[in-house]
């Protein structure tokens, strides 16, 4: 492949830069942000909260960069695993997990260090500049048209274009308007806030990497026992926590309700409330809806043309998803390029692979989702059984070391949601709740 094209250059275009720099002779990353030192920039506010990196998304990381572990941890994030990682369901802490490790960091600096990474590889250059459109040709994409600030348009040929452009993706209209479909959209909404904190670090929770606390059965998954919330000991020896809400029950920036709110929630965020500094105000964020793109169901798409991160499937973020969810993505797009068929043929095989780690995303967020009474689907068939098995396997992970092993397996995407429903799991379930 002689040259690639990638639109957007936050996490999920990085990820694809590098994919394509073993096959592209050159690879554009198109991004309109000049992101500073630290990562941000006005098209992504929300790369400020506290994101959660999970097993599976962890290893993928480890596999395209090999040793950014070891590089993040001497820059100052930290690797929990076992008893410093502590999951509270209902305010009870459950068993934990020897096998699961989490990263403690955060995103603009877990970014900062890929993008360090991919703009140092020899065949990959960045333009600052913002993609205005797809060059068509009968059968196929043939690169992209961009305008940097105040500028005419250009035009970059390719071979390969990636749409890593995010929610906010234009692909479907230039789709449209130049006589392809666009892909079917799923959509539920859940009407979420959130807002993060940060806070100094001392000698506070010793041996704690991350914590995470949500509303369970018990109280109907609504946070009248609890507030619902994470933290993490990241770079800078402080602490990265984020609060969240549904509807009314969004948490706000104001300083003394974001400390009034976590004082309600589980110990180790009273302890942190109690005695550490706050580092400025609250900064929250809003998350409409859920959203998938079904490429993998269009029956004509051009060749040429690849879509990856949430421009393709964005999900519920309180179940931190979404920086693993790229990274899988990126995994199905270096299958499709190892398979010889690059941007020779419409990219059917990568929607397919790329679509069942979306599907397992999308099944276990929405399955969540639809305990909350102001989320009304749309109701998958046989939703009132699926709900009661899954309120059981919640509950039995809290005192079950191997159903919780399972459940976290599922949650941090190492495994299926299916495996959840194994006879092994389900027995143990029924044990555990009927005090076997």
């Amino acid at each position: 492949m002689r040259s690639a094209v990638v639109l957007g250059g936050s996490f999920a275009g990085l990820l694809a830069a590098r994919v394509l720099s073993e096959y592209a002779d050159e690879v554009v990353l198109v991004e309109p942000d000049p992101l500073d030192e630290d990562g941000t920039g006005p098209g992504a506010p929300h790369r400020g909260q506290l994101h959660a990196f999970l097993g599976m998304g962890h290893a993928q990381l480890e596999k395209l960069f090999p040793g950014i572990t070891r590089e993040l941890t001497d820059g100052g994030a930290h690797l929990g695993q076992g008893d410093a990682i502590r999951f509270y369901v209902d305010g009870r802490l459950k068993v934990p997990v020897p096998g699961i490790r989490m990263l403690g960091a955060t995103r603009p600096f877990i970014e900062r260090h890929v993008r360090r990474r991919v703009t140092a590889l020899g065949n990959v250059r960045v333009e600052r500049a913002t993609a205005r459109g797809l060059l068509f040709g009968p059968r196929r994409v043939l690169g992209a048209r961009i305008a940097a600030h105040g500028e005419p348009e250009t035009e970059l040929t390719a071979d390969l274009v990636v749409d890593a452009m995010g929610r906010s993706s234009r692909l479907g209209a230039w789709l449209t308007g130049a006589g392809w479909q666009a892909a079917p959209v799923d959509r539920m909404r859940v009407d979420l806030g959130y807002a993060t904190a940060r806070f100094a670090r001392g000698g506070e929770l010793p041996g704690t990497v991350i914590a995470h606390s949500m509303p369970g059965p018990r109280s109907g998954y609504l946070p009248t026992m609890i507030e619902p919330g994470a933290l993490a000991a990241v770079e800078g020896d402080t602490w990265s926590v984020l609060l969240a809400g549904y509807a009314a029950h969004k948490p706000g920036k104001d300083p003394a309700e974001f400390l009034a709110r976590l004082k309600r929630c589980v110990a180790p965020f009273r302890e942190l409330a109690e005695v550490c500094e706050p580092l400025g105000d609250a900064a929250p964020f809003t998350f409409a809806e859920s959203r998938r793109r079904r490429y993998g169901d269009l029956t004509r798409f051009p060749a040429g043309l690849v879509v990856i991160g949430d421009a393709l499937a964005t999900v519920n973020p309180v179940y931190g998803q979404g920086l693993t969810l790229a990274t899988l993505q990126a995994a199905s797009l270096h299958a499709h390029l190892r398979s010889g068929t690059g941007g020779g043929e419409p990219a059917l095989r990568y929607f397919r692979t790329a679509g069942v780690f979306v599907d397992a995303a999308w099944e276990l967020s929405t399955t969540a989702d639809l305990a909350q009474p102001h989320v009304t689907g749309p109701y998958p068939r046989g939703y009132t059984v699926l709900r009661r098995v899954a309120d059981g396997i919640t509950e039995a992970s809290v005192t079950d070391p191997e159903v919780n092993e399972t459940y976290m397996r599922v949650l941090h995407m190492l495994e299926r949601p299916r495996a959840l429903t194994g006879p092994r799991v389900l027995y143990r379930t029924a044990r555990t709740l009927l005090g076997g």
